[in-house]
């Protein structure tokens, strides 16, 4: 694949004509090519956005609606062709990236029915010749940062809403992993975007990143980022003092209490660790276990993760494949090194697989530790990466106390066979998102987003749709 920018409505090549090769992780092979963006291709896509603005926003919310509505229909169809883009530039397997974009088309049709139900109020005033009322205006142009863990998901969950709330937009997506996305802004073109109205260039985060966060004609910033990339984009949008929604990393806990179903917790907990190679914002880092089934719980998770098969996501029957990126094993393994030499006991992985299928690739066995010294990197930054680290708990006050002493807030889990108590445990868990006896937080309908250091703002659900809106209240005396 050869893919270009989008801008305007038009593919074009970026002015300075640079281009990024893609390669497959699995195998190192040339995937295909992409257009890389640069301050003068921001500068043309913001330009576009603001001129197409007073029209999209203008648009009567069932134009904007059925417009989203018929590119999840195209996505839809072609979610076979894009699975195997996205596998082969990202590592998942085919059957995650499918699920993954039938779940964005879910996202895109959420969407259009929300646009269509963003209303006003008319609130008590103080005089009987007054009303006030209570609505709401598109933000502006927004900038969307996505990240190249799930890049087609995430990138529904900036545009889609967007879109419905009346703005336009500039996306940069992913230089790593671009051309599925690329397959996604086509099918939105053919179901009859307005030209300027989604604006896509894939860059960098130091120089497209940070073009948009501080660009004078971009109202709101939307991304999906590390803590330090969220920081660097607070500090760029301050002189313009853009609205922010920042959701970023995370340190989840997996709270085990001495109830808890040990083997369905202990499956629970090794999918949330090791799906797409941990490589998930909400990937189960810190796994908390009560004294009185922390041996059997041990036990069954290793069994589980010691016979994990990795392999090239394409193959049918293959559930776990390669990391995106070769940063993120050597981040696993500093941090792994760092526990080791401070005492914790490795349980079972902790190296790259061996033979000719991994040689070219960027694999790393899915690693469990425990024994872990306070302090050890583990316990302080994100993995994003396939290990986790397993703590022993003596209380339900002292689990309490591990899960939240970190400084985020993503996301936690609690396994229980007393929904009382988990529930209890789960409200004084500090995190955006909370699964009792689940290990999936995400719900469409449901806000989204990080406590502490783990963002600002939400995603999915009203709140969603609602945060690219701008609030405005007109007060109207009523006769002459």
């Amino acid at each position: 694949m050869d893919r270009k920018l989008f801008i305007g409505g038009k593919w074009v090549g970026p002015l300075g004509g640079e281009v990024v090769e893609i390669r497959d992780p699995a195998t190192g092979g040339m995937v295909g090519t992409s257009a890389l963006a640069m301050r003068a291709d921001l500068d043309r896509a913001v330009a576009a956005a603001k001129a197409a603005l007073p029209g999209w926003a203008s648009m009567h919310a069932d134009a904007r609606a059925k417009i989203l509505h018929r590119a999840a229909d195209l996505i839809e169809e072609r979610v076979d062709a894009i699975a195997m883009v996205l596998t082969r530039e990202q590592g998942k397997p085919v059957p995650d990236s499918r699920k993954e974009i039938l779940f964005s088309c879910e996202v895109y049709r959420y969407y259009a029915e929300e646009g269509r139900r963003i209303g006003g109020d008319i609130r008590p005033s103080s005089r009987s010749d007054i009303r006030s009322i209570v609505t709401s205006a598109p933000v502006g142009v927004v900038g969307g940062i996505v990240p190249w863990n799930y890049p087609v998901d995430l990138y529904a969950w900036k545009v889609a809403p967007v879109l419905a709330a009346g703005c336009t937009a500039v996306v940069k997506p992913p230089h790593e992993t671009p051309l599925a996305i690329g397959m996604v802004v086509k099918c939105l073109e053919e179901a009859g975007l307005p030209p300027g109205v989604l604006n896509d260039i894939p860059g960098t985060g130091p120089e497209v990143g940070a073009g948009l966060s501080a660009h004078p004609d971009v109202a709101m910033i939307s991304a999906t980022a590390s803590v330090p990339a969220g920081q660097a984009i607070m500090r760029d949008s301050a002189a313009t003092l853009k609205r922010l929604s920042l959701e970023l990393g995370g340190h989840s806990p997996f709270v085990v209490l001495d109830d808890a179903d040990v083997e369905e917790a202990a499956q629970a907990a090794f999918r949330r660790g090791f799906s797409n190679m941990g490589q998930i914002c909400i990937a189960v880092n810190r796994i908390i276990v009560a004294d009185a089934v922390y041996d059997r719980f041990v036990e069954a998770i290793t069994a589980i993760t010691a016979a994990t098969e990795l392999g090239h996501g394409i193959n049918p029957g293959v559930l776990y494949g390669p990391c995106t990126t070769d940063k993120v094993r050597r981040n696993v393994q500093n941090q792994l090194d760092d526990a080791l030499s401070r005492g914790a006991r490795l349980l079972t992985g902790g190296s790259a697989p061996k033979g000719e299928a991994y040689d070219k690739g960027f694999f790393y066995r899915p690693t469990l530790i425990d024994n872990i010294a306070a302090g050890s990197a583990v316990l302080r930054e994100e993995t994003f990466g396939p290990m986790t680290a397993i703590q022993r708990a003596a209380s339900d006050t002292e689990a309490l106390h591990l899960a939240n002493a970190t400084p985020f807030g993503l996301a936690a889990y609690v396994y229980s066979r007393d929904v009382g108590r988990a529930w209890l445990f789960a409200e004084k868990l500090e995190a955006g998102q909370i699964g009792v006896n689940v290990n999936d937080t995400t719900e469409l309908q449901a806000p989204f987003g990080g406590w502490k250091m783990s963002g600002i703002g939400r995603e999915l659900g009203p709140e969603g749709l609602m945060t690219f809106r701008e609030r405005k209240h007109i007060k109207l005396r009523l006769g002459g």
